[in-house]
């Protein structure tokens, strides 16, 4: 009867623990729109609510064992009072008394020592309610028995005739068909939705095709292991990510054994260098909470410092420049250049200045390939691209 109280409690405190984090983790937009006021009255009624049910799970929970109490300390009573009436009869003495108050005792005192703690049993139950019904979440299917393990990978992607949704009957990519070789430079344009994320999450086997085939180097990745496809490919996207730790153990993240050295270099690479060596410890300065002690051009600038570091023969480009200024964009290109030589490289990009070298360029809109070929050969045609293109320089 209460295990629902305690799990609606639980249920409570999680919403008011997470709206709490919520607005901590965005204070400063709450104050640069004065909204203070309005989340301190929000704050208050799910605080409010939080408090409601742990009174009514505590209430109805908790009589339990003061019940049981005053049972055992009315049948005390009632020994008490009914064994003085026999002695005052001659009929039992005190030691017999004595006795039968210490069975009471003995038989009652593990019944109240378990109505105490079935408040605790039930708010325990709710918790582990919760934490079971994550662990039951689904998760990835488990490779196939006789999947193949890629190693050392040369790069050459193909994609046949790919469908996919990720709501049934809600087709995202219609038939897509690509082939990028070893070495070359393919990049993704397009309008927000047409499906430029949707086919890196393909690749890297976040997702798996409706229909069609993905191959890398003539393996179908479905046919693959997950972990040692994710292991041929470096990252850099628009969402940057830190650790807690030093700035070389960020950069050296992707490799063992990085020496020193190397990452030094590739921060010159990237023009951050100067940068961390202005910072009181350098190179072994500390980043806390995702960096937020550096700015974010510069957490990606260490990311790209990240993947240049790494021996994986194919590269993820998802708008890796977006949160650089113009002069600094134009000082990572050269090394962008030579993070991609040799390498399989797949970019995401709106500024379209950070692709006019790609080896093809894909024009995507609602999931399909509108248009196809190299810088100059789509700015020949006028279309989609062109258009776009022209109105960036324009502005």
């Amino acid at each position: 009867m209460v295990r629902p109280l305690f799990h609606k409690r639980s249920m409570k405190l999680s919403e008011l623990n997470g709206f709490a984090e919520e607005m901590l983790s965005g204070h400063k937009t709450i104050k640069a729109y004065g909204q203070e006021e309005t989340i301190i009255s929000r704050f208050d009624e799910k605080n409010q609510d939080a408090v409601d049910t742990y009174y009514e799970a505590d209430y109805q929970g908790s009589i339990v064992g003061p019940t049981v109490t005053f049972v055992n300390n009315l049948s005390l009573a009632i020994i008490s009072g009914f064994g003085g009436i026999l002695f005052l009869a001659h009929e039992i003495s005190i030691g017999n008394i004595s006795s039968f108050i210490l069975y009471s005792k003995r038989f009652s005192g593990p019944i109240s020592e378990m109505a105490e703690i079935m408040a605790e049993l039930q708010s325990a139950i709710s918790s582990a309610r919760r934490v079971f019904a994550m662990i039951d979440e689904p998760s990835e299917l488990a490779d196939d028995a006789d999947a193949v393990v890629l190693d050392h990978a040369k790069g050459d992607v193909f994609f046949e005739n790919v469908h996919f949704s990720y709501v049934p009957g809600n087709e995202i990519i219609h038939g897509l068909n690509l082939k990028a070789d070893s070495g070359k430079m393919i990049a993704i344009v397009g309008p927000t939705g047409a499906g430029k994320t949707t086919i890196i999450n393909m690749l890297m086997r976040f997702y798996d095709p409706d229909s069609g085939v993905i191959t890398v180097d003539g393996h179908d990745i479905c046919h693959c292991t997950r972990d040692s496809l994710r292991k041929q490919f470096s990252m850099v996207l628009q969402d940057t990510w830190l650790f807690e730790g030093s700035i070389y153990e960020n950069v050296a993240y992707g490799r063992d054994n990085v020496t020193k050295e190397e990452v030094v270099e590739v921060c010159k690479a990237v023009d951050i260098h100067d940068f961390v060596m202005s910072l009181k410890d350098g190179y072994d300065t500390i980043l806390t909470d995702d960096g937020v002690n550096i700015s974010k051009g510069q957490k990606q600038l260490l990311t790209i410092a990240r993947a240049m570091l790494s021996e994986a023969k194919m590269l993820i480009l998802d708008e890796a420049t977006s949160n650089v200024d113009s002069n600094t964009e134009q000082k990572i290109q050269k090394a962008m250049l030579e993070l991609c030589r040799g390498k399989t490289t797949f970019i995401i990009a709106h500024r379209l200045s950070t692709i006019q070298s790609a080896d093809e360029i894909l024009v995507l809109s609602h999931g399909t390939v509108m248009e196809r070929g190299t810088h100059e050969q789509l700015l020949k045609q006028s279309g989609f691209y062109a258009s776009l293109f022209h109105a960036q320089w324009d502005d």
